[in-house]
């Protein structure tokens, strides 16, 4: 049976065949336990106003202090706080097209190899989904939610040496940090290559290995690290920090006349019979211009002015310079470039670390066909909804129907879960309880 033919296209079957399809990642995922399923949320939120957003309650966990059992000391009593967590349904949607003519040249329209396709696409996608649901929870701000994002958060790249690339010890003390004596709750680690590789070089990690339908034995992308299961995946973020200060010049030269122009970093001198007389004089009068710049400390020695980034502004670059006249000239050089590493952060998770809910739609496959359009095309679409809410962290935004990565990524639109009780009585959830941890190293 050909897929791209709407007439015979049976989309419970293609959902069959999409499910059934092995994707190593997704299963690992599952496997280490750090993707938990809840599909008890469904049902909730077809309850509640949307259907996209609904606020589900954690129950806290006993605790406190006894007191001394001595018939004189009164037991207090304590209640369990309960929590509540939003969490937000994150819709996706695409469409692939094939032309009549492609088959007919080449024969292949088989319905297993476009359901694994599009399986491993999807799992791709819900991939990206959890890097952005994580990378949001660790830009939240204001104190409580601080609490979590500092303190699970280990940051080695302000060591020197190897002492900032992920060593032997690296994700052990990763892990105490978070949660203390509960990492032995962490289960699964992502990682960017270039970190995988450094590990890997020191002969930490050793890669799962599977058998193709072929018979041949092939490396994954999936190691073992001190017990835990190692996904590699560029998508986790990285960034470039700026270590030190970039040193640049302008200078001015040829030949200056009144009434030239000269505009460094946005500001316009205008030389006049006295500031045209020489180079240092017309760079004299752009100095002056500049006044005191927020991002460079700015020398001048005869027509050479020279912009030391500042603290803070690292990186900036040089500034833009240009000049209005017949034969005077300004050049831009840069005397040193500004020092600079990639960080690159690696998520640890543990047990239930991301609650999964699939929500499911009304068509999730389906086929339309144009028969004219470059000699007959018929398209595949897809359509997903599905939730990926952090294990104590709560989705705050009820005004998205379907949030974007960016939106996910986004700070403000989380926060801890908590009692939502007024002025002082408002507890936070305990971040030691959240099995989410992240590690930032050069390498």
């Amino acid at each position: 049976m050909a897929v791209f033919d709407s007439k015979n296209f049976n989309g419970a079957v293609f959902a069959a065949y999409v499910e059934k399809t092995p994707n190593l990642n997704r299963n690992e995922l599952i496997k280490s336990k750090a993707v938990k399923k809840r599909q008890d949320i469904a049902d909730t939120f077809k309850d509640q106003v949307g259907g996209n957003f609904a606020v589900i309650p954690i129950t806290g966990r006993i605790g406190g202090k006894p007191v001394n059992y001595n018939g004189a000391t009164d037991i207090e009593s304590k209640s369990i706080k309960t929590y509540t967590q939003g969490r937000i349904v994150v819709g996706r949607a695409d469409s692939w097209v094939e032309n009549d003519f492609s088959y007919d040249l080449t024969g292949v329209d088989f319905l297993e190899q476009i359901a694994q396709q599009v399986g491993e696409y999807w799992d791709g996608v819900d991939q990206n989904t959890i890097l952005s649901t994580l990378k949001g929870a660790f830009s939240m701000t204001g104190t409580e939610n601080l609490k979590f994002v500092n303190g699970h958060t280990y940051d080695i790249t302000g060591k020197t040496g190897d002492e900032a690339m992920f060593g032997a010890t690296t994700l052990n003390t990763g892990m105490q940090k978070a949660t203390g004596d509960r990492k032995s709750k962490f289960t699964l680690a992502i990682m960017h290559s270039n970190v995988s590789t450094n590990v890997e070089n020191l002969k930490l990690l050793a890669y799962l290995k599977y058998t193709d339908r072929d018979g041949v034995e092939r490396n994954l992308t999936l190691g073992t690290l001190n017990g835990r299961i190692v996904l590699v995946d560029d998508n986790v973020p990285t960034e470039t920090v700026y270590s030190s200060a970039g040193v640049y010049t302008v200078t001015v030269g040829g030949t200056l006349a009144s009434g030239d122009k000269i505009t460094v970093a946005g500001k316009t001198a205008t030389l006049n019979s006295t500031s045209a007389a020489s180079a240092g004089a017309a760079a004299g009068a752009v100095v002056t211009a500049l006044g005191t710049m927020d991002e460079y400390t700015v020398t001048r020695s005869d027509g050479v002015i020279t912009f030391t980034e500042k603290a803070g502004y690292y990186g900036t670059g040089a500034p833009d310079a240009e000049i209005e006249s017949t034969a005077g000239t300004v050049e831009v050089d840069t005397t040193t470039a500004a020092g600079s590493y990639t960080a690159y952060t690696t998520y640890v998770l543990g047990d239930g670390a991301i609650e999964f809910t699939d929500c499911g739609v009304k068509v999730p496959y389906e086929m339309y066909r144009d028969p004219a359009k470059n000699g007959g095309q018929t398209f595949l679409f897809s359509r997903q909804r599905k939730i990926f809410a952090p294990y104590g962290i709560s989705w705050i935004n009820s005004g998205i129907i379907s949030p974007t990565d960016a939106q996910l990524e986004t700070g403000s639109n989380w926060e801890l879960a908590n009692s939502n009780e007024d002025g002082g009585a408002k507890e936070y959830f305990p971040h030691k309880g959240i099995p989410i941890a992240r590690i930032i190293s050069k390498g």
